[in-house]
């Protein structure tokens, strides 16, 4: 068994730990369309207060898993529980808000008047006013929806997810066509959310967001659950670390054979190497007589254990995204 199916073998174990009921639970939960797999056997549970991140692929599932979460689209198999009844009860009730990438917004009403519509329909409102100045939406929020930048539909789209008291909030890629400032005041606005006592989960491509709002990350792929940690622990299932350093005489054919090595990539005198034992690879360095300067040992970044992690799962199966997509 790889480290990666280990993880898929204890992932549940997470959220476990945890204190008080899971807010959610997915137990052995498929949606196949014929011959596709959209989900296979996911079971998960997320706690009160959590920030969770859910990475993978195009195609990996992630869209459908919160369809499912949110009762758009009934499981094949399997059952998921929100607050420990069925989602359909959950999301009537108002407990869960949702900002989806499907579905558009009303045209030829103005921001405020969509915001006020959705707050009435809404079991367990907020005031109006301070929903708009939650989401950061109340300096435009007497301009017409269909003239709004991308940018500021993503966070009209967050607003109707805030506009009432719920306890879970669920987002899929909810920072798409936002600029860097526009995405570091979003989040700042769902941290105060979580300090609430809200839970969140959201899915997104961005992983440097994931690392850094995140306090745990689901990584699935082929509609699996392959990792579940927090953001050290998912980078460091990667099993490898970055090196780099300065050497006046490079001998590449050398390096090559250093122990450990898992990727070299040499540029004049700069030498940098991924291994999976740094200290073992710079001991080799160093006893052969070379004195490397400016060393650095770093984690491999969030991206990288990602794309080791799915590319293992491919590798196990045969496939590539590009197959699974095309």
């Amino acid at each position: 068994m790889s480290q990666y199916e280990t993880a898929t073998a204890t992932a549940s174990g997470y959220g476990s730990s945890r204190g008080g009921a899971p807010v959610v639970s997915f137990e052995n939960v498929s949606k196949h369309y014929g011959r596709l797999h959209a989900v296979d056997g996911l079971t998960l549970d997320l706690r009160p207060g959590e920030t969770v991140a859910l990475l993978g692929p195009n195609g990996a599932g992630k869209s459908t898993s919160l369809d499912m979460l949110l009762a758009l689209r009934k499981p094949t198999g399997g059952r998921i529980r929100m607050f420990g009844e069925d989602p359909y009860t959950g999301v009537k009730s108002g407990r869960v808000g949702a900002m989806l990438q499907s579905g558009g917004l009303m045209p030829e009403v103005t921001v405020r008047e969509l915001v006020e519509l959705i707050t009435k329909l809404h079991p367990n409102p907020e005031p109006v006013a301070a929903t708009l100045k939650r989401a950061g939406i109340a300096q435009f929020a007497d301009q017409r929806v269909d003239r709004l930048s991308g940018g500021q539909t993503q966070r009209v789209r967050f607003a109707l997810a805030i506009c009432g008291k719920s306890e879970l909030i669920v987002l899929d890629e909810p920072t798409a066509a936002m600029d860097v400032e526009t995405r570091r005041l979003f989040w700042n606005s769902m941290k105060e959310e979580v300090a609430a006592g809200r839970t969140l989960l959201f899915a997104t491509h961005y992983l440097e967001e994931a690392d850094q709002a995140a306090d745990r990350i689901l990584v699935i792929n082929r509609g699996r659950l392959l990792a579940d940690g927090t953001p050290a622990e998912i980078k460091a299932r990667a099993g490898a670390k970055r090196i780099s350093f300065r050497l006046d005489r490079v001998d590449e054919p050398f390096l090559l054979g250093l122990p450990g090595l898992v990727n070299l990539d040499v540029r004049h005198d700069v030498v940098q190497l991924q291994s999976s034992d740094s200290d073992a690879t710079l001991y080799a360095v160093l006893d052969a007589g070379y004195r490397p300067r400016e060393i650095e040992v770093t984690s491999l970044g969030l991206e990288q254990a990602f794309l080791a992690i799915t590319a293992e799962d491919d590798a196990a199966n045969g496939t590539t995204h590009e197959q699974e997509t095309n």
